[in-house]
C-alpha cells in the first residue's frame, strides 16, 4: 500500500478548508458566482501557505458541472477525475523544469484545441519565476489574449523576478503567512481524523517552527508520526527537530545575567553531547532574552507553561531593558558571525564567555564602547565633510588651504607651501572628487573573493574575479577593475546588501571597521608614493586642499 505524505492527503478540497487565506477565497468564490472569472491569476506568497492548493481548487470549481456557492462539489465526473490528475484539461506544470522557450511553445500550441470534457482549459504553472526570458516573450500575447476556453493560473514565491509585461496581465493575489493560531485549528483537525493525541504546547512549538507555512507544519508533524508515538508533546517535537530544552536555556541566560562563565560553559557541553545544533540552541537563547523582554514589558506571554513563566519573571526582575536590549543585538551579531565560521562551537564559546565577563560591546559591536560624546564629534565632522562634498560636487572652489590649515593646528603646511610658491597669486579649483590615491594592496582579497563564491554569492564573485583591493587610506579599501565594468555589472556591485557584505569580510580580515570605494575606468588613480606629501597630508586630515601656482 502506497504511502501518502500528510501534507497531500490534507490538502484543502475546497476554498472553506483552506486556513488563514479568507481575504483571497472570498474574492475567488465571488467571481466564480457572478460569472467573472479573469482569464489569469498570478498567486504570490511564501512556502505552504495555500497558492498551489487554491489554483487546484480554483480549476474544478470553473469546471465543476455542479458549483455549490462558488465551490467545487468534488463528486461529479470533472471533479473526481481533476482530483486522481486524470482530466487532461488542467495541466500543471512545474517551471522550475520546464522553463525552455519549447515547453511554452507547446501550450501556445495546445491552447487552439478545445478542452476534451471540461469547461475550460486550465494551465497551472507553479515557480512560474524559473521561467527564461524567452519564455517569458513567448508566452505573452498568448497570456493576454487567450481563447475564451483557456484560463492561465501562475504561482511564484518571489514575484519581483517576473517581468513587468507578466505583472499586468495579471490579477494579482497574495497570500500571507498563516498565523500560528490558524495552524494550531487545523493540527487539531488533522491529530483528530488520524486519532493522534497531541499536546497544546507541541502544537505551539509546531505552529512556530512552521513560520507560516502549513505543510511546513504538517511535515513536522508528519516525523513525529514516524516514530511510532501515540501521543506527542513539546520534548519530542524539540528532541526531533534538534532544539534544546527550554532547562538548558533558561541556565545558559541565567548565567549570562550572573556572570557566571563556568555554568555557561558546562550548559553548552550538555546542550553539544546531547548532539543538539549550536545554531539552534543561538536562535532559541534570543528567542527567550527576546520574551523576558517582552514579559518585562508587557506581562504577556503565552507560550510558556505557569512554571516557565514563573522562572521568566525571576530573570526579568533581575535586569534591565537596556542589558537585554544589549544581550539580543550581540547574540545577533554572533549569529551572524557563526554562518561565515568553520569553527562555531569555538565563535559561540567565545562569545558567551564575553557576555559573562560583561564586555556586551566587543562581540560583533566595537562601537559598544566608544563614548556618547566620541560619537557626537564624529557625527559632527561627517556633516562637516559632507557639506564640503556637496559644494565640491556643485563646482564650487575650494578655500585656499592656509585658512584651512589653521583650523587644525598645521601651520607648518602653509608656511611650506608658501616658500615653494612665493609670488603666486592664481588659485586653481580644487582636483575633481573622483580622484583616488592608492597605497598597498590588500593580501587577504583572493581570499575574500573564494569565499564569496564558496558562499553562493555567484553574481557578485564573477563581477570580482578580475578585480584587486589596495589601501587608500586607514579606513577605506579601494577596489580597481582590469576590465571594464558592465551596467549591469555596477547594478550588482552597488547594491546595498553588495556593499554591507564586502565592508563586513574587509572588516573581518583588517581586523577593524573598514569601507570600500569601487574605482572604475573613469576614475583617475594618482599614486600615492607620487603624490605631493602636502597634499597628502591634507587629504588623510579631510582638509579641501588647493594648489597654488
Amino acid at each position: 500500500m502506497n504511502y501518502t505524505a500528510l501534507y497531500r492527503k490534507f490538502r484543502p478540497t475546497s476554498f472553506a478548508e483552506m486556513v488563514g487565506q479568507e481575504h483571497i477565497t472570498r474574492t475567488l468564490r465571488n467571481q466564480i458566482i457572478a460569472g467573472r472569472v479573469g482569464h489569469a491569476y498570478l498567486f504570490n506568497g511564501g512556502r505552504g501557505t495555500g497558492k498551489t492548493s487554491a489554483a487546484k481548487v480554483l480549476a474544478r470549481a470553473i469546471n465543476c458541472i455542479n458549483p455549490q456557492d462558488g465551490e467545487p462539489c468534488n463528486t461529479c465526473e470533472i471533479c473526481k477525475e481533476a482530483i486522481n490528475g486524470s482530466l487532461t484539461d488542467i495541466v500543471e506544470m512545474d517551471a522550475a523544469s520546464n522553463n525552455s522557450v519549447e515547453d511554452i511553445r507547446q501550450i501556445r500550441e495546445e491552447v487552439n484545441f478545445l478542452p476534451t470534457k471540461a469547461k475550460y482549459r486550465v494551465y497551472i504553472i507553479d515557480e512560474v519565476h524559473m521561467l527564461s526570458t524567452g519564455a517569458f516573450n513567448a508566452l505573452l500575447k498568448t497570456l493576454e489574449e487567450p481563447p475564451e476556453h483557456v484560463k492561465f493560473i501562475l504561482a511564484t514565491t518571489e514575484p519581483q523576478k517576473l517581468p513587468a509585461t507578466i505583472l499586468s496581465r495579471c490579477q494579482r493575489f497574495d497570500f500571507k503567512q498563516i498565523s500560528d493560531e490558524d495552524i494550531i485549528k487545523r493540527l487539531k483537525i488533522v491529530c483528530d481524523e488520524i486519532q493522534i493525541e497531541i499536546t497544546n504546547e507541541a502544537l505551539k512549538v509546531i505552529a512556530i517552527l512552521a513560520e507560516g507555512g502549513m505543510r511546513d507544519a504538517l511535515s513536522i508533524l508528519e516525523r513525529c508520526l514516524q516514530e511510532g508515538e501515540t501521543k506527542i508533546d513539546g520534548d519530542k517535537i524539540k528532541d526531533l527537530v534538534g532544539i534544546p530544552k527550554l532547562a538548558y536555556i533558561n541556565k545558559i541566560v541565567n548565567s549570562i545575567l550572573k556572570d557566571n562563565v563556568n555554568e555557561a560553559l558546562q550548559t553548552i557541553d550538555e546542550v553539544v553531547n546531547e548532539g543538539k545544533d549550536i545554531q539552534n540552541f543561538l536562535w532559541e537563547i534570543i528567542k527567550y532574552v527576546k520574551d523576558i523582554l517582552i514579559y518585562k514589558s508587557s506581562k504577556k506571554l503565552n507560550i510558556y507553561s505557569e512554571s516557565e513563566i514563573n522562572n521568566i519573571e525571576k530573570l526579568a526582575n533581575e535586569v534591565t531593558k537596556e542589558r537585554l536590549l544589549q544581550i539580543i543585538y550581540t547574540l545577533s551579531n554572533l549569529e551572524n558571525d557563526m554562518k561565515y565560521s568553520s569553527q562555531r562551537l569555538i565563535l559561540f564559546e567565545v562569545g558567551i564567555i564575553k557576555l559573562c565577563s560583561g564586555q556586551i560591546g566587543e562581540v560583533g559591536n566595537e562601537a559598544a564602547n566608544v563614548d556618547s560624546g566620541e560619537i557626537e564629534r564624529l557625527k559632527s565632522k561627517i556633516t562637516q565633510l559632507e557639506m564640503q562634498i556637496s559644494k565640491i560636487n556643485s563646482g564650487g572652489v575650494i578655500h585656499n588651504i592656509s585658512q584651512n590649515v589653521e583650523n587644525v593646528g598645521a601651520r607648518k603646511i602653509e608656511n611650506t607651501n608658501t616658500q615653494k610658491t612665493a609670488g603666486a597669486t592664481t588659485i586653481q579649483q580644487q582636483r575633481p572628487v573622483k580622484n583616488i590615491q592608492i597605497g598597498e594592496k590588500l593580501q587577504e582579497w583572493p581570499k575574500i573573493i573564494r569565499e564569496l563564491k564558496d558562499a553562493g554569492k555567484i553574481m557578485l564573485y564573477t563581477n570580482l574575479m578580475n578585480s584587486v583591493a589596495s589601501k587608500i587610506n586607514d579606513l577605506i579599501i579601494g577596489i580597481q577593475f582590469s576590465k571594464p565594468v558592465t551596467p549591469f555589472g555596477k547594478t550588482i556591485l552597488e547594491k546595498s546588501e553588495s556593499i554591507s557584505e564586502l565592508e563586513r569580510r574587509v572588516s573581518m580580515e583588517c581586523g577593524k571597521p573598514m569601507k570600500i570605494k569601487y574605482i572604475y575606468d573613469d576614475t583617475e588613480v594618482i599614486k600615492k608614493e607620487e603624490q605631493n606629501p602636502i597634499e597628502s597630508f591634507a587629504q588623510d586630515n579631510g582638509i579641501p586642499f588647493s594648489v597654488i601656482e
